[in-house]
């Protein structure tokens, strides 16, 4: 076996939405300052959904509840990451806010909670991108108005 071998990197995020039906996005340097969805790798041995609620306490500091699975996306060596030639899986979720109380750790500069329509509107990456259209495809099916 080759020992440079890579393996694509398996994360999870979350599109987060409050009582008002705003979605949660964070602007990140790790994104090209475009705004992205919290969300981090899966620690080896951690459950997918245990990991989302982790990653998101640590990002955010907020408390979610998991709705669904929204998506799972492949994102091989994206243009505006910051780092160069990875390659991972996206294992994304449909969320609600638990709480109000954000406090952003280093990973981002700023958030917003925006209309859902909104969003488009925005800097948003590719990839969140994606995920909202998908959600608003499934809007209804989700048990989130």
């Amino acid at each position: 076996m080759k020992k440079d071998k890579k393996y694509p990197e398996a994360t999870c995020g979350a599109l987060i939405l409050n009582d008002k039906g705003e979605v949660f996005l964070i602007r990140s340097h790790k994104w090209n300052n475009k705004f992205a969805l919290p969300g981090g790798h899966i620690e080896f041995g951690e459950k997918i959904k245990d990991a989302v609620i982790r990653e998101i306490k640590e990002e955010t500091n907020l408390d979610i509840e998991i709705i669904d699975l929204l998506m799972v996306q492949d994102c091989i060596f994206p243009e505006d990451f910051y780092k160069k030639g990875r390659h991972f899986i996206f294992i994304d979720f449909l969320c609600k806010a638990k709480t109000k109380n954000v406090k952003l750790n280093s990973e981002a500069e700023s958030y917003i909670w925006v209309k859902i329509e909104d969003a488009f509107k925005l800097p948003v990456e590719i990839y969140t991108k994606n995920l909202i259209k998908k959600y608003l495809e499934k809007k209804g099916k989700t048990g989130i108005k």
